[in-house]
């Protein structure tokens, strides 16, 4: 049995624990804050409740596979899971509208041909038959296996295919996101559809390779699911699987350093000047091992090297208290799209948050978020250059940028000014207090090509016994990449560096 620590309780960091635990090994979690979950948190205020980060959970089978392995309940036995449905609403620029029905192709290719105009659907379908063939080439490298040795292979080759041109007479292979939008699916609401997943990964569609094309083709094929009470119920079912299974965990603890004894990891020593002895550390990101291990490479140069800034932008959530019963059969989710996204994207370009953003507004049908009948909670959320580009602590920024955001979500919501009895601004200061993320940023998950830019480095270091979970990490971020990041680093640990994933 080793002894092993992991710095942070994120879901990556609980995943990898709980794994951990099961194979054998004594755990113990340090948490700088006073809770589990990292970015996955609640606000609680008059008996309204919010997530103020992800509103709907990607992938389920990523934390079924976890609850699976690590006991005899399974997932659903410790949360309530529910499909939405529909997917998501759209409102686009010039005002049409169209429900995306969840997990149906047939669904969605008929909804748009009725909401804007025959042949639409058709053009949108045969983007997702490309968007899969993407999926299926890099779903084992990118999700379910550790960074390949020659991750170039994945840097170099786009996966999405190279699409014929009747004019030209020849195929041609999109490089960018952008570019799959332009040349495929040509209408504009079709490009702002495709464009917005990009954007609620931190994305610029401008500069995100073409195989991005998996985000959209994921909720199409698989669903969005949401957990009743909020996601923040999927990040404490984790933490008692975890207590369950004997991790021990320390809370307001902030490590400061990684303890090394003939050249391989031994423990981390605390602020307060404890040292916890370990035969094995488990971190929380990249970037942040290099403050913890001073004068150490962490990587070879010939391997990916964290960026904290990167490609990863923040967020700013509004989390809205309403007057007024949510109407029957509202969607969970609709986005509201920018009039103009030249101007939202060249704002990005200048380090400030857009006049106009784009805004995805998450009204969940839960009772255990609002205070009764005759309320609503809303969380509207928008992304915007991180913390380190934008001061968000200057005065009046939080609350002019939300003041744009309900502006936004006014065109899908009329009337959402008149019902806010209050409203609570979080920007990307708030993701860095809590998730220690330079900048406040945001994770994006791991992409194919784009010569390595939208790679993520290894889960394991080249300090013998010090590995990484979490977003900021091989595959990348989000709920269900954080997932797989703890299964692979329970994998590495467990089984060597010849682990090559769940066959």
């Amino acid at each position: 049995m080793a002894r092993i620590v992991v710095i942070g309780a994120g879901m990556g960091a609980m995943a990898a624990a709980a794994r951990l635990a099961v194979a054998g090994h004594r755990v113990t979690v340090y948490e700088r804050t006073q809770t589990y979950g990292g970015a996955v948190r609640r606000l609680e205020r008059d008996g309204f409740g919010f997530d103020t980060g992800p509103g709907l959970l990607p992938l389920p089978a990523v934390y079924r596979d976890l609850f699976i392995k690590t006991g005899k309940e399974p997932l659903e036995a410790c949360v309530e899971l529910v499909q939405v449905d529909p997917s998501s609403r759209h409102v686009f620029a010039d005002g049409t509208a169209v429900s995306l029905p969840n997990a149906s192709r047939a669904g969605v290719v008929a909804a748009l041909d009725e909401a804007l105009g025959a042949g639409t659907g058709d053009r949108w379908g045969d983007f997702l038959v490309r968007a899969r063939e993407a999926w299926d080439r890099t779903r084992r490298p990118l999700l379910e296996e550790p960074l390949w040795r020659n991750w170039q292979v994945l840097a170099e080759r786009e996966p999405y295919p190279s699409v014929p041109h009747k004019r030209l007479l020849r195929t041609r292979r999109a490089g960018t996101l952008a570019e799959v939008g332009a040349w495929e699916l040509r209408d504009p609401r079709l490009v702002a559809l495709l464009e917005s997943h990009a954007l609620a990964s931190g994305l610029d569609p401008r500069v995100a390779p073409a195989s991005a094309a998996v985000l959209p083709y994921l909720e199409h094929a698989f669903g969005t699911w949401y957990v009743r009470g909020g996601i923040r119920e999927l990040a404490r079912a984790v933490y008692e699987r975890c207590v369950a299974r004997k991790v021990e965990f320390h809370f307001g603890a902030e490590v400061t350093a990684v303890v090394e004894k003939d050249g391989r990891a031994a423990g981390i020593e605390l602020s307060d000047g404890t040292v916890a002895e370990a035969d094995t550390v488990v971190g929380n990101g990249p970037w942040r091992l290099g403050d913890l291990v001073p004068g150490r490479e962490l990587y070879r140069a010939e391997e990916i090297e964290p960026d904290p800034e990167g490609t990863s932008r923040g967020r700013v959530v509004v989390c809205l208290a309403l007057r007024g019963a949510r109407e029957a059969g509202a969607a969970h989710r609709t986005v509201a799209h920018t009039p103009d996204r030249q101007a939202e994207l060249d704002a990005f370009d200048r380090g400030e948050p857009p006049a106009h953003p784009t805004v995805r507004i998450d009204r969940p049908d839960d009772p255990a978020l609002r205070p009764d009948d005759a309320h609503e909670s809303v969380v509207l959320t928008a992304t915007v250059p991180s913390r380190s580009v934008y001061d968000w602590t200057a005065a009046g920024a939080a609350d002019g940028f939300s003041d744009a955001m309900v502006g936004a979500a006014e065109r899908a919501l009329p009337g959402l000014r008149e019902r806010i009895l209050w409203r609570e601004v979080r920007t990307p200061v708030h993701t860095h207090e809590e998730t220690g993320a330079e900048g406040g940023g945001v994770p994006a998950p791991a992409l194919a090509a784009a010569e390595g830019t939208f790679l993520h480095p290894s889960n394991s270091t080249r300090i013998p016994g010090l590995f990484t979970a979490g977003g900021w990490s091989h595959p990348g971020g989000g709920l269900a990449h954080a997932g797989m990041s703890g299964a692979l680093v329970a994998g590495l640990i467990v089984e060597g560096p010849e682990f090559r994933g769940s066959q």
